[in-house]
């Protein structure tokens, strides 16, 4: 990956919806060449899709709290519990981690009302969990804007 690749990254984080055209200017190609990187670098898995970056507000989800959840240190639990978050909407990001607590959440819901909810008929249900503490997003301080992509 040279620079012209990361200047492609850079800018596609930045603006998905580029067109060809426009990337290409901004990253001093002409849009043959432009359209062949964006499109090697899509099949070497390096960008891996495109999204819309959605207010959580405008969709009633304005409600965060990161969750940290203890499983039984067990294969079969904790590939039931990772399992089972799949089918959970309402968990936007999960991750197991060395160390305690085994598993870290990013939840998005409604209101508190909601979230308490989700956590009596869900989180605590779950196979092997064995600990679920709470903490409520006050204020979202650095939004994510992608990888820093520098050589």
């Amino acid at each position: 990956m040279d620079e012209i690749d990361r200047n492609i990254l850079r800018e596609l984080q930045a603006d998905g919806r580029l067109t060809i055209q426009e990337l290409a200017q901004r990253v001093g190609l002409t849009s043959s060449p432009c359209m062949r990187r964006v499109r090697q670098l899509e099949q070497d898995g390096v960008i891996r899709g495109y999204r819309a970056v959605i207010d959580p507000e405008a969709v009633g989800r304005g409600f965060e709290v990161l969750v940290s959840v203890e499983v039984r240190r067990d294969r079969e639990a904790v590939e039931a519990f990772e399992a089972a978050l799949q089918d959970i909407p309402d968990v936007i990001e999960a991750y197991r981690l060395f160390g305690s607590p085994g598993c870290l959440l990013r939840i998005a819901v409604a209101d508190l009302n909601s979230y308490e909810r989700l956590w009596i008929e869900r989180l605590t249900t779950l196979s092997g969990v064995t600990e679920v503490n709470s903490q409520i997003v006050m204020k979202r301080i650095k939004e994510p804007k992608g990888l820093p992509v520098d050589g």
